[in-house]
């Protein structure tokens, strides 16, 4: 150094000492924990705790002490980051609106404050030792943390991560402190974060190509790692590329752009910033890297580590019994690793959700949007113009409207203004305004929509699967309008919250059965809310509206822009606003990929029948790779199996409704399954039990099947073969040789050719599978007779409320009839009684008690008395037999005279279902109904059983306490 810099550094040194003594330009050295003081102890004077007070952040729209349980001192609170990517719009108790300037308006070319750069080097000159030391506060004001988090930038992918972090720390009860130092210019800031470094337990330090340039990060490497409590995260780096030569000489071609000189930005001397880096070489039990594909298990592992060092045994069980149920129960069905095309479709709605893409998507992506031609493309700008996109919302860009959000207590409303686009007039006529799009990226919704068997499930099954890392959990949820509530509330279990009425959200009074309904939902919905981001999957959503009470299924989401991610399957063409994906087939080299298999080689009269057979499927995804199954496991080339789909004769039947819209048009897809049922038969001999599963799988619920199950319903239906010899030769020559490995098939070995021929889904639990709707609607019309019957009869004698609520709820409305759905099956008194006893009474119960749906367990009770008092009614009417007529004397009797001990059952059962609505509505506070449904239920029970019989007394203490509350009701009332 020569002697020049050696006098400017001189008079620079000088300058800066003059200007240490005022309190308003730079902080003492005595009060940083990074220089030895002068003193060992420091005191807080009243106007710097006042003005500290005053200018602490919070960010976050939940305080720490809303998830950790530990309430958090204002002049230490810890920054959330959900207020940075809106900094101008943060409230005026933030930075902004107390007249202190970010960071950021005043930095240099090398994202640092220059004069605060400038101050840390020439305070560094003087020599000063690099200990930390206790600081001492006022007792009123001491406060420690768990983990103080430190960062430095502001990559919306960087704040998503540390925000993820964060918020799983303090569900883990663990304190936490995050801040990104260089954001801030006010000294008493700067010297809250310091103290707050100082009395954490752990420093984590999250690690970006920009942060070797910071002097705060610097700083906190040093602090940290001489405390040995440091602990780096690599976010965007690897700990291979925190080398200080490969930095300094600007080698490989991470630091050729990033590399240099680095101390000099920082601000400091060389020395100190090589000890710095250098002391992450020496944290060899904790180098935990982020990468774009290892999010969760880095975060996870972090916490672990946090929990481990902290002695925090709990959380350790925790995450422990966490990790198992994920492994188990995240996804419906495993990877589908014969996954075909839809790329340009992955892309897109990664940049729908995220508003970016990053990795190999990203190449695929602008590939694919190079090639495009539509005028009207939102999403295939180059990379240049991808800022600009991300700014479209707050109206950066020329010419784009900003979207507005709406949030209502009955629905969440999305607005924007549609850009216009007009076509050139073409021969005299006037110009025609295009449709526009309303398409709304990174707010984190996302909808897929086609036609049945299109391959919507595939394709958001094959997202979660990629980027599932960027999540906690994916939740998958059955859109089906009869059932999406009750799977919503499901999550319960993996978002760790309780549904049920004991929770109700005011204790002091009875809440009606709307307000305990929604207080569930919110609760769900809460936790979907917070910073820890979920990818709720929603697959075929049926309706906008709930079927239950035509609520809006925007009621059970989280708000739009969230941390939680929204993707959607359905087959309506418009979902709650939004400019849906339209799912489009697959292209013909696809096709002709899916089709054929293994097998590449086939002559061109066989290619041009794999053409022929798409075109008649419809080019369905479903269809083709069923063909593609059928050629892989028979002996059969491709215009054979043309040949024979098309010799199969279709069935007569009766379509109706819209769900049946694509079957009724497309005969020869009716024709391929036909030819699969066939197959099954003659392999197994005339009513195959794979024949009966899939018949007897549409009365199922939209859910996962067990197997075990499917067999005992398919067992109970009665074997029927309508097939004539000839079909059996000819099926007999196609499948000569297939036979002998199929024949006498076992419940294992039809499950397994279901699954070979594409007919069924594997599911990820084990025993079970499903069956893609349009199998499903097919074999419902299809009319096998006692299919419907058999699966009430299986389920009625299973009765696993735990294991397979879904489908008890299917044989419900089988059986009862809800709304203007009418009943399907017809029991025996006997078994109708069975039946309530054993399954519609506990599920009731159960659907209402936990999970607080009391609008569906009473309108299930309801239709349940409705069908036991059709029954007694049944019993009531007088029966002739052939034989009393020859008798004119003998008097014409009842089924309840012929069978009084049935006809008693029949009654009291019926009593004990009003009696469990009356206390129902108890828990409601509709007592008027509850007293009527009361005196009903002890009418029947004194007549049959007796006043003093114990259920008529229990009864009676029923009705008192009704008659009691509805008396103090219309006391308050009338007064």
């Amino acid at each position: 150094m020569d002697l020049r810099e050696d006098s400017i550094r001189l008079e620079s040194l000088q300058a800066t000492s003059r200007n240490m003594s005022s309190s308003s330009a730079f902080f003492s050295a005595n009060q940083s924990p990074f220089f030895s003081p002068r003193s060992s102890t420091c005191q807080l004077s009243e106007s710097t705790r006042s003005d500290a007070q005053c200018n602490s952040i919070n960010f976050s729209a939940d305080p720490p002490s809303s998830s950790s349980g530990i309430q958090v001192p204002e002049c230490l609170a810890d920054i959330g980051f959900s207020g940075f990517q809106k900094f101008d719009h943060v409230p005026s108790t933030t930075l902004v609106a107390s007249g202190i300037r970010s960071s950021y308006d005043h930095m240099g070319d090398n994202g640092y404050n220059v004069p605060i750069a400038k101050h840390r080097k020439n305070m560094r000159n003087h020599d000063m030792s690099f200990s930390p030391v206790p600081i001492s506060l006022s007792s009123n004001r001491r406060r420690s943390y768990d983990v103080y988090i430190g960062l430095h930038g502001r990559k919306p992918s960087l704040i998503r991560f540390t925000n993820w972090l964060r918020a799983e720390l303090e569900v883990q009860g663990m304190t936490c402190f995050v801040s990104d130092r260089a954001r801030f210019r006010n000294s008493r800031k700067h010297e809250l974060r310091e103290r707050a470094m100082d009395v954490s337990s752990f420093g984590v330090v999250i690690l970006t190509r920009k942060s070797l340039r910071n002097p705060y990060t610097i700083e906190e490497l040093r602090f940290f790692s001489s405390k040995k409590n440091l602990v780096p995260i690599y976010f965007d780096l690897r700990p291979g590329d925190c080398l200080v030569r490969d930095i300094v000489e600007k080698r490989g071609e991470l630091w050729e752009k990033h590399g240099g000189d680095l101390w000099v930005l920082y601000g400091g001397l060389e020395k100190e910033w090589k000890e710095a880096v250098n002391g992450l070489v020496r944290v060899d039990e904790w180098k935990l890297e982020a990468q774009d594909g290892n999010w969760r298990d880095c975060i996870l592992q972090a916490v672990t580590v946090l929990a481990m060092k902290l002695g925090r045994r709990s959380v350790l069980e925790r995450l422990t019994k966490w990790r198992d149920m994920v492994d188990k129960e995240e996804f419906p069905f495993p990877r589908n690793e014969n996954f075909i095309g839809r790329k340009k479709e992955l892309s897109e709605l990664e940049f729908i959700l995220f508003g970016d893409i990053t990795g190999e998507s990203e190449r695929d992506y602008f590939e694919l949007k190079a090639r495009s031609k539509r005028k009207n493309l939102t999403v295939g700008w180059s990379k240049s113009s991808l800022a600009e996109e991300r700014h479209r919302a707050s109206g950066s860009r020329k010419g784009k409207e900003p979207v507005i959000w709406k949030e209502s207590e009955k629905e969440i409303e999305m607005q924007s203004f549609e850009r216009q686009h007009y076509q050139r007039p073409k021969g005299g006529q006037s110009s025609r305004r295009k449709r526009s799009k309303k398409t709304v990226y990174g707010k984190g919704v996302a909808c897929v929509t086609g036609d049945s068997g299109i391959g919507k499930t595939e394709l958001l099954l094959e997202f979660a699967y990629r980027f599932h890392q960027r999540y906690k959990m994916v939740l998958w949820i059955g859109g089906e309008s009869q059932y999406i509530r009750q799977n919503y509330l499901n999550l319960r279990s993996f978002l760790e919250v309780d549904v049920g009425v004991g929770n109700s959200i005011d204790k002091s009074r009875i809440n009606s059965f709307e307000e305990q309904e929604e207080a569930a939902i919110s609760r769900v919905r809460k936790e979907l809310m917070r910073n820890i981001p979920f990818l709720v999957v929603i697959d075929n959503l049926e309706s906008e509206k709930d079927w239950w009470d035509q609520k809006l299924v925007m009621d059970l989401l989280p708000r739009f822009g969230g941390e939680t991610h929204i993707l959607i399957s359905t087959r309506l063409p418009c979902v709650m606003n939004l400019e849906p994906l339209k799912l489009s087939y697959l292209s013909g080299v696809e096709a002709m990929s899916l089709m054929q298999g293994s097998i590449k080689d086939y002559p061109i009269a066989d290619i041009d029948a794999l053409r022929i057979i798409e075109e008649k499927v419809g080019r369905l995804t479903l269809a083709l790779a069923i063909v593609g199954s059928m050629l892989s496991e028979l002996p059969i080339n491709p215009s054979r199996l043309l040949d024979t789909i098309n010799r199969m004769p279709s069935r007569d039947i009766l379509w109706s409704g819209r769900e049946v819209r694509l079957l009724r048009k497309n005969t020869f897809l009716l024709q391929l399954f036909e030819v699969c049922f066939s197959i099954f038969d003659h392999a197994d001999g005339p009513g195959s039990l794979a024949t009966r599963m899939v018949l007897v799988s549409g009365w199922f619920a939209p859910a996962a099947i067990p197997i075990s199950l499917l067999s005992l319903a398919a067992h109970k239906v009665p074997k029927k073969h309508n097939g004539t010899q000839f079909w059996r030769k000819l099926l007999h020559s196609l499948t000569c040789g297939f036979s002998s490995s199929y024949s006498k098939r076992s419940e294992v070995e039809a499950s397994s050719m279901l699954l070979r021929f594409n007919l069924a889904r594997s599911s990820t639990k084990e025993g079970y599978f499903h069956f893609n709707e349009l199998i499903k609607v097919y074999a419902r019309k299809r009319g096998v007779t006692g299919a419907a019957n058999a699966m009430v009869q299986a389920v009625a004698s299973r009765r696993s409320l735990s294991l397979h609520s879904e489908h008890v709820w299917a044989a419900c409305f089988l059986l009862l009839g809800f709304g203007n759905n009418p009943k399907v099956v017809e029991l025996r008194v006997s078994e109708l009684l069975c039946l309530v006893k054993q399954v519609i009474l506990p599920l009731a119960i159960w659907t209402f008690v936990t999970f607080s749906r009391c609008g569906a367990a009473l309108e299930l009770l309801r239709v349940c008395t409705d069908a036991l008092e059709a029954a007694d009614q049944a019993f009531l009417t007088p029966v002739e037999k052939w034989l009393d007529k020859s008798l004119c004397w003998k008097p014409i009797q009842t089924n309840a005279q012929l069978n009084p001990y049935l006809w008693e059952e029949l009654a009291l059962s019926r009593a004990t279902v009003l009696e469990t609505r009356a206390k129902l509505m108890l828990r409601g506070g509709q007592f008027d109904i509850g007293d009527d449904l009361i005196r009903k239920a002890i009418f029947i029970r004194t007549s049959i059983c007796g006043e003093d019989h114990p259920d008529t007394i229990a009864a009676r203490e029923t009705l008192s306490k009704l008659t009691r509350l509805l008396a103090n009701v219309e006391t308050h009332t009338s007064s």
